[in-house]
């Protein structure tokens, strides 16, 4: 019988939208038992992405993805004996996560201070978009606007033009890989100590972890950067290049003098290759928007997958800029499962993303589809809190559970 990483664990998401979901997910891939909370007043609103066409909230493409091996129950935290029903929960369970508007946990008192009197050893994470305390601790976010106030939107656009911004919830996916890692800390130091403790990871800084250029570059030059497109200002060949086929391009860096030499034999040597401008990586660089012309000459007279063929054999980094169907189609993609098909009793079959992190003893495994509202109400509130039929139907009655 196949034993995962973390089974055993017993986790309460109290998560919605990406952030905490992404974490929780993660958890429930290598076993752990993650139970999702919710309620028909104010439902997931990833239930009801720009995918969902139908407005169904048991027809959600990410909410499938994101909330995969979790358990799904009902629970209105404004009735007291909702309140008492999550605490007892909380006797058995591990970890708790949230990622509410800061305040939130409190006023229902399901805070930390409170948790820990219920349960010492308790771990409670949460997400606050910009962190508990300081001057911005009560604004409301969200991934887009994140990405704008920790500065990542104003690199992105094309060189010398606006800012077009990135318009995603980076935010909330980076700081779900930051959390998923700290809960496996803090259980680790639990085991090891006996002591639970708080995690806070706020998504700003999440997001500004992973912009250290931008930030050492106005400390040490006081030069501010801003938009650069596809350039990068290490890499002197640094771009995506037009192949043939509608709005198909190639990824392609020339880092060194030997990777620069390969690929200009590659392409045949043509005469501009050997011009003084383009003579070392220093020269490329300044030469950079004519050089990018040039490449483009040679790329749109092939598919992205011709191109790439040609510039791997020579030890060139060129990669198809791959579309949806690209990565689904991919013979490569497909012989390592990236994506798979989880039945569903609702839409009949999603096509998730696999766990990623393959462990050779202990792999991670989709075991069950996203949860339908309130699926496993009887199991939670009837297996592990011991409540009779005849409780469970009163509470649901009562719109407790609802």
């Amino acid at each position: 019988m196949r034993h995962f990483p973390l089974e055993g664990y017993r986790v309460i998401d109290f998560g919605w939208a990406a952030a905490a979901p992404r974490a929780t997910c993660l958890l429930a891939d290598m076993g752990a038992e993650v139970i999702k909370v919710e309620t028909r007043k104010r439902p997931d609103p990833v239930r009801f992405g720009p995918d969902n066409l139908k407005r169904d909230p048991e027809m959600d493409p990410l909410f499938h993805s994101i909330n995969r091996n979790k358990l799904g129950i009902l629970l209105d935290l404004t009735h007291s004996e909702g309140i008492e029903l999550i605490k007892r929960l909380v006797r058995i369970s591990d970890v708790v996560v949230e990622n509410f508007s800061t305040g939130v946990m409190k006023r229902f008192t399901l805070d930390y201070d409170e948790l820990k009197k219920i349960k010492p050893d308790i771990i409670m994470i949460s997400f606050p978009g910009v962190g508990s305390e300081g001057p911005l601790a009560d604004v409301v976010t969200y991934g887009p606007s994140l990405a704008g106030l920790a500065g990542l939107d104003s690199l992105i656009g094309y060189e010398g033009e606006r800012v077009l911004g990135m318009q995603q919830a980076y935010a909330d996916i980076n700081a779900a890989l930051h959390g998923a890692f700290a809960i496996q800390i803090a259980l680790y130091h639990r085991e090891k100590y006996g002591e639970g403790q708080h995690i806070e990871v706020a998504q700003i800084e999440s997001l500004l972890s992973t912009m250290p250029e931008p930030v050492m570059e106005f400390s040490t030059n006081k030069r501010i950067l801003s938009t650069l497109g596809n350039v990068n200002n290490i890499i002197p060949v640094h771009n995506n290049y037009p192949c043939k086929g509608e709005d198909k391009w190639i990824s392609l860096a020339i880092c060194t003098e030997e990777e620069w030499e390969r690929f200009c034999k590659a392409i045949g040597d043509p005469p501009w290759t050997k011009r003084e401008e383009f003579a070392d990586g220093y020269k490329r660089s300044l030469n950079r928007k004519e050089l990018d012309g040039l490449i483009g000459e040679w790329t749109i007279g092939k598919t992205p997958n011709e191109a790439m063929e040609i510039l791997q054999k020579a030890g060139v980094a060129a990669a198809p800029c791959a579309d949806t169907e690209d990565r689904f189609l991919d013979p490569h993609f497909q012989e390592r499962q990236n994506i798979v098909n989880v039945d569903h009793p609702v839409t009949g079959v999603d096509f998730v993303p696999n766990v990623i992190c393959k462990l050779s003893e202990t792999p991670g495994e989709i075991r069950r589809p996203a949860p339908l509202l309130g699926e496993h109400n009887d199991y939670v509130y009837g297996e592990l809190l011991g409540l009779s039929k005849d409780e469970i139907e009163r509470l649901i009655q009562e719109k407790i559970i609802f």
